[in-house]
């Protein structure tokens, strides 16, 4: 009978975890008005008009290694060169939900 409610228990907390959102969940409709407040100044449509090369296109991500959610969080969070640091302005939620937001837009091509 304790190995059933254990199992039992187990299967629930597996259950659980699989089909409840995370808290953390990434919400790039929050990442897109982020986006356009914070971000599209430089980087409309996913240019950018500080240094040409540099853009938000896929191609220009992976050319520069920053293609994937935990290399955009760094430099959203930190900065680095031109870009500026967010760390001070974005919670570590919003970084997160403007990284996927950038990222999703890349692999749409910002269409």
């Amino acid at each position: 009978m304790k190995k059933l409610l254990t199992l039992a228990l187990l299967i629930f907390c597996l259950l659980t975890s699989i089909f409840t959102p995370s808290a953390i969940a990434l919400d790039t409709v929050n990442g897109s008005q982020i986006f356009s407040v914070q971000c599209a100044g430089c980087h409309l449509n996913g240019g950018n008009i500080v240094r040409r090369g540099k853009t938000l296109k896929q191609k220009a991500l992976k050319r520069y290694g920053m293609d994937s959610l935990e290399a955009i969080t760094d430099i959203v969070t930190n900065g680095k060169s031109n870009m500026s640091a967010y760390k001070d302005r974005l919670n570590a939620q919003q970084i997160q939900d403007v990284a996927a937001y950038v990222l999703e837009q890349a692999e749409k091509d910002w269409r």
